[in-house]
């Protein structure tokens, strides 16, 4: 395993900047997810940390060593793709140690690579079988274990889950992260799902339109986002956001002239044209804030309430059986200490 640094990287088109001047410094072992939403550059990073694409300005290090220049077979790292990628005409076991065989390894050698990755993998009774055999979980298994045998510095994988349907991708969240707490291998993961970066990463990169957003522990994001964009990126269902102004007594006055509670009020000042931000779990049952219904959503343990405040759409999440109509009204209360204020120019994040 390795350390990873990005240095001012810089990827451009063109006269078309994609990429602004990328500082990223990733440990060795860490699992590091690059989340954000499409096209925000987080594939062209990867490809680019790959030797797939050309780096404009800047500079990539793997284990404090200098590769813009390498190719991609000299930079010791493995990819794993949202497409799978495996030879149809070849084996599992002959997928699985291509690369090796392309090396110039011997049988015996490929075989005592490919044996263990198999049985890391769940993959030893298929090792004959041909990918059209296979279930897609399983063509996603082959593709890890085509890069596990290499034992590469660096994972790398881009959106590896997407092609997969809701229960495997759960399934699969789970065995990646099983796998890398066995290898330790460096791993640098793509994903635009940030339940995804939220349950599998130990650090996460939350890019938007070419640059880094913030980065954090999955939770730090969560609990502390930098900017409104992080605020509403990170969590499911969405932090509710309420325009509004601090009041003279502290409290929060909404446009619409609801009054809401604040705890810590940060560098917020009074008469401050502001954001306030809420988690829906921040909110309870029982309280002074009027909730009107649109939709109740029951998953078993918990009800999603989906409604307005005023104008406002809000969310909430209760641990609750509701029954309540649609235009139907829910009291709230909500936790003074979970709210967040925000610059409504800037977006940044006010409270500390």
């Amino acid at each position: 395993m390795a350390s990873v640094t990005m240095d001012g990287v810089r990827k451009s088109y063109g006269s078309h900047e994609v990429l602004h001047g990328i500082d990223i410094g990733i440990e060795e072992g860490e699992f590091v997810v690059l989340v954000g939403p499409s096209g925000c550059g987080k594939s062209t990073l990867l490809r680019m940390l790959a030797g797939l694409e050309h780096i404009t300005a800047g500079r990539i290090l793997i284990g404090g060593r200098v590769v813009n220049d390498l190719p991609p077979k000299d930079r010791d790292i493995a990819m794993v793709f949202q497409n799978y990628a495996l030879y149809p005409h070849l084996t599992v076991a002959e997928n699985m140690g291509f690369s090796l065989k392309l090396a110039g390894a011997s049988r015996a050698a490929i075989a005592d690579k490919v044996r263990p990755a198999a049985e890391i993998l769940g993959l030893a009774h298929l090792l004959d079988r041909y990918p059209r055999m296979l279930s897609g979980g399983q063509r996603q298994r082959v593709a890890m274990g085509r890069a596990i045998v290499r034992d590469p510095q660096v994972f790398l994988f881009d959106e590896p889950l997407s092609n997969l349907d809701a229960k495997l991708r759960v399934t699969m969240r789970t065995e990646i992260k099983n796998l890398h707490q066995r290898l330790k291998t460096t791993t640098v993961y793509v994903t635009h799902d940030q339940i995804e970066a939220m349950t599998m990463a130990d650090k996460i990169v939350v890019m938007h339109d070419g640059r880094v957003e913030q980065i954090g522990a999955p939770l730090e994001l969560y609990d502390r986002p930098a900017n409104l964009f992080v605020a509403g990126f990170i969590g499911s269902p969405a932090m509710s956001m309420i325009r509004g102004t601090l009041a003279a007594d502290g409290q929060f006055l909404a446009d619409d002239g609801s009054r809401l509670p604040v705890g810590d009020t940060g560098r917020a000042r009074e008469g401050q044209s502001l954001i306030y931000g809420v988690r829906p779990e921040a909110m309870q049952l029982g309280g002074t804030v009027p909730l009107t219904v649109e939709v109740t959503e029951p998953t078993g343990a918990e009800t999603y309430v989906v409604g307005r405040m005023g104008g406002t759409p809000i969310t909430g999440v209760f641990r609750s059986r509701i029954d309540v109509r649609p235009g139907g009204t829910l009291d709230i209360a909500i936790d003074p200490a979970a709210v967040h204020l925000f610059d409504a120019e800037g977006g940044q994040r006010l409270t500390a």
